[in-house]
């Protein structure tokens, strides 16, 4: 991340903070990753249940599922987490379409299309997963190229310290965000978040697409037994997939804690203002 004064404005400094590479892979993946949320969402309801091993159907033991029972004279959705069963009518299993309650896994509002055809979603997963993939590899280049990774993501030996993780910990617990000089750079718990996004989640999540499909299972059919099969592969894929959407979550919240309209125009723009009072 590039710190040039752009010069003072009323009260203030702004920097430039986000080179045009990342924001438009950030944007990208934005959109990429709704797709393929969404998508995903509608593939996993054409059997919403996951499995560990090679296989997986309806009678063997899932490690998540979700369906619509029978009780009394009520149908109810319910969610089975390991040995662990939620009621989920209305929302999980069993939820509102056109007025009526219908056997869904995820609701139709959560997937895309809206109605149930794998076929669609299949097509809108894999047209936006090649370009999810593409646009990876094209941030990944900048990164090496440019020393992105290492100036800006790489944290230095003292920050590592039980000391000082522990000291940023407390402050964002009480949202205390960095200010003046501090402000200027990522701090140690983001860098070392999006080290874990860039190099384990979103690459484990690519591989495990990949092992699903039978046409790359002909390539490089290694990668079955090192995800203990296409079932297994499935599972961690949809685990993955999660553990991103509460890294965006979180990550949408500490913008808009830390103040919306300054991190957006720094995504947008590229320029971060810093108060001058805090430049002490």
């Amino acid at each position: 991340m590039a710190t040039i004064d752009a010069g003072p404005t009323t009260g203030r400094t702004l920097i430039y903070r986000h080179s045009l590479a990342v924001r438009l892979s950030h944007w990208v993946n934005v959109l990429c990753l709704t797709v393929l949320l969404f998508s995903g969402l509608q593939i996993f309801n054409a059997h919403p249940a996951l499995y560990w091993g090679q296989y997986g159907a309806d009678n063997d033991p899932s490690f998540i599922s979700m369906e619509a029972t029978e009780d009394g004279d009520r149908v109810k959705g319910l969610t089975h987490v390991g040995p662990f069963t939620f009621d989920t009518t209305g929302f999980l299993g069993l939820s509102d379409v056109d007025g009526e309650a219908t056997a869904r896994g995820f609701p139709n509002w959560l997937t895309l299309p809206s109605y149930q055809d794998l076929s669609s979603g299949r097509r809108w997963h894999f047209f936006f997963a090649w370009l999810f993939v593409v646009n990876g590899l094209v941030y990944l280049a900048y990164g090496l190229i440019s020393r992105h990774f290492r100036r800006d993501l790489a944290p230095a030996g003292n920050e590592l310290t039980l000391a000082h993780l522990g000291h940023e910990v407390v402050n964002h617990a009480r949202l205390r965000f960095p200010k003046g000089p501090e402000a200027r750079h990522y701090n140690t718990l983001q860098k070392l978040t999006y080290l874990v996004v860039i190099f384990l989640l979103l690459p484990l999540m690519i591989a495990t697409g990949l092992t699903m499909s039978p046409g790359f299972n002909a390539v490089a059919p290694w990668l079955l037994d090192v995800f203990g099969g296409r079932q297994s592969a499935r599972t961690l894929h949809f685990l993955t997939a999660f553990s991103l959407v509460a890294f965006v979550a979180v990550h949408i919240a500490m913008v808009i804690l830390s103040g919306v309209f300054n991190n957006l125009r720094s995504m947008i723009t590229g320029y971060y203002a810093i108060e001058q009072g805090d430049e002490r």
